[in-house]
């Protein structure tokens, strides 16, 4: 006997169409497939966030798969929260409105497609849900009951087509979770104007609830898993911790991606400015960015016990944006609200949230500390989205759009000469060409990247970045002591931000203070445990300048694999190596870097390798040359 091609399993099956569409297209098919094309979009998104597979997407019709219910469930709610608003700004003769189904049932599996009765009843249940409503089975409300604040009210037996057996079916509204009886299944009341009082103001209070439901954020909701001490990949600090994923662009424009980074890196800088918090770095939670993931997932493997996720939409002069903050351990969404706002507004709005988040985790500021998360650097949202624009395209780190974002930066500062951010990220674009080699003038460039930088503070002496510009361009030009002064300063103004405490143990470890650096390497890393490359290099540096070769070759391996093209790690393996007396794999180093940097001297590494000891520098540049590393480029030499 052949084996069956079919598999089966368990599955959460989610099905939405339009209500009407027929009608839509009839009156403007253009402008229905437009909206829908966008509500579609906004489905997507939706799904994959709340870890689904789309299975199907035809005409008026969805088709999802989810693993949980409960995903399923708050999915279906944040799609139809999120279509209401956007039919709002259509007249009544072209709103778009979805019915939505959800079941639990056995299915059949062919390839990426499901079939069988787990899915017929979705589409059932579909067509019992009033327009904006979801109707789910028995089986979910089952599933889903004691895990979120949302009652069910009961439809009673429902004999569907196609399907042999009366289904039984519950609407969902909002409130505690109950189950409200339906007509058919309550006893009958001797009284019949009695019942029927009864059941008209149960009615009215039903569209009361829906109607708060629809426009009201909701907090306090159970997550479906928590996030246990004892499984954490990390440990928990010891004051709270928060990780802030990358808000979801729900523009329907991928050209306002930029917006929504740019809106939680603001948030993620201005929580690193409070020294009773530990906030995860961007290096770290944006590798998140599009990963259907559970929260409960990301904070065991941050080690972080709160997890800040939201979504960012902007339509002409508005945005709204919208987040939750969810404890991670009690599996509760301490916190959530929607922001309706004029973009001129953005500023405000992302210290609104800020402090909320602050507020939500118990924590106490001064009011010194209160202020600086009020303080903005610019009123001008034209200034605004040019800087975060820019440093989009500067993040790049090429020749060319390294150009385009002094470009860009000009312009902010020539919108806002008082925007001291503007001007830091101006100096950037200026020290960058000389720490990449594309600068033709490396001590004009230095000139002017200090001048911007000190044009920065003297504008606002609080700017951690420009006190970290000003640090960078110290250690390189051998100005320890200013290199140290202006890189601490910037870890105290931001204890929490990664980038600045790692390049403050770079500096203590070439002036001699190996110990210290190498420990606030280590605290680095636990800022961003998905480090980058640069991070371990400067961590393996740190464990170089120790004497722990065999840690410094085990983290300098990965920062090599991770960027196989960066010379530096091959400099600091071929100096860690050539210390363990491992000589041939230093040579094998030096080999694989002229391979890939054929130019590349130790005149090259002299100018990069900034030990204050003049014997410590000494030792690392002969090891460098015993590995075979000529003194000169090659076609200098020749």
């Amino acid at each position: 006997m052949e084996p069956t091609p079919f598999k089966r399993k368990l599955a959460v099956i989610l099905a939405a169409d339009v209500v009407g569409y027929s009608r839509l297209m009839h009156a403007d098919e253009e402008a229905t497939v437009k909206t829908l094309s966008e509500y579609r979009e906004i489905m997507n998104g939706f799904i994959v966030r709340h870890e689904g597979r789309v299975l199907d997407m035809v005409g008026d019709a969805a088709l999802a798969e989810f693993g949980s219910a409960v995903e399923a469930v708050r999915c279906a709610i944040a799609i139809q929260e999120e279509i209401t608003t956007r039919n709002v700004e259509l007249p009544d003769d072209r709103k778009l409105r979805f019915r939505i189904g959800i079941n639990v049932g056995d299915v059949l599996v062919k390839g990426d497609t499901l079939y069988g009765d787990g899915v017929n009843v979705a589409a059932r249940l579909e067509a019992l849900a009033e327009p904006g409503g979801i109707c789910t089975s028995d089986n979910v409300f089952n599933q889903v009951k004691h895990k979120m604040s949302v009652s069910f009210e009961g439809m009673g037996p429902q004999e569907v087509k196609n399907i042999s057996e009366p289904v039984d079916a519950f609407r969902i509204v909002p409130g505690p979770v109950s189950v409200a009886a339906s007509a058919e299944a309550a006893p009958k009341s001797s009284a019949a104007t009695k019942w029927r009082i009864s059941a008209i103001a149960m009615a009215a209070i039903v569209v009361v609830l829906v109607a708060v439901w629809q426009f009201y954020p909701r907090g306090s909701e159970k997550v479906a898993e928590t996030a246990s001490k004892a499984r954490m990949a990390l440990p928990l600090p010891d004051k709270p911790s928060i990780a802030l994923l990358p808000f979801t662009n729900m523009s329907g424009d991928p050209k306002q991606e930029y917006l929504a980074d740019g809106i939680t890196e603001a948030i993620i800088t201005t929580l690193s400015q409070v020294p009773e918090l530990f906030v995860i770095a961007r290096t770290s939670s944006f590798a998140y960015k599009g990963k259907a993931m559970n929260v409960q997932q990301i904070a065991r493997e941050l080690g972080v016990r709160y997890i800040l996720e939201g979504s960012f939409q902007r339509s002409g002069n508005r945005v709204r944006v919208t987040v939750q903050l969810i404890d991670a351990i009690k599996g509760n969404h301490l916190w959530s609200e929607r922001y309706d706002r004029e973009f001129k507004d953005i500023f405000t709005l992302e210290d609104d949230i800020a402090l909320n988040v602050v507020s939500a985790m118990e924590v106490k500021l001064t009011e010194g500390e209160a202020a600086r998360i009020r303080r903005r650097q610019t009123n001008n949202p034209e200034a605004y989205q040019l800087f975060l624009r820019g440093k989009e395209i500067f993040l790049r780190l090429t020749k060319m759009e390294n150009v385009e974002a002094r470009r860009l930066y000009e312009k902010v500062v020539s919108l806002d000469p008082k925007f001291a951010a503007g001007w830091t990220f101006l100096g950037w674009t200026y020290l960058m060409p000389v720490r990449l080699g594309w600068s033709a003038d490396p001590a004009q460039d230095y000139a002017r990247a200090e001048e911007l930088g000190r044009k920065a503070l003297a504008i606002d002496d609080s700017n951690a970045g420009a006190h970290h510009l000003l640090g960078q361009i110290f250690l390189n030009q051998r100005r320890y002591e200013q290199a140290i002064a202006s890189a601490e300063k910037a870890v105290a103004l931001q204890p929490s931000h990664a980038l600045h405490t790692v390049f403050l143990g770079l500096n203590l470890v070439y002036v001699g203070r190996a110990e210290e650096g190498l420990e606030l390497a280590k605290r680095a890393m636990r800022l961003s445990p998905l480090a980058s490359a640069l991070f371990l290099r400067i961590l393996g540096l740190a464990y170089h300048s120790t004497g722990d070769h065999g840690e410094a070759i085990t983290v300098l391996e990965r920062a090599r694999a991770q960027t196989p093209s960066a010379p530096f790690v091959y400099i600091y393996l071929a100096m860690t190596y050539s210390g363990a007396g491992r000589e041939e794999e230093a040579r094998a180093a030096v080999t694989e870097l002229l391979r890939r940097q054929p130019m590349f001297s130790v005149k090259h590494a002299g100018n990069a390798i900034l030990f204050k000891d003049p014997a410590k520098q000494k030792r690392a540049l002969d090891a460098l040359r015993k590995a075979g590393l000529p003194e000169t480029s090659r076609s200098t030499a020749s």
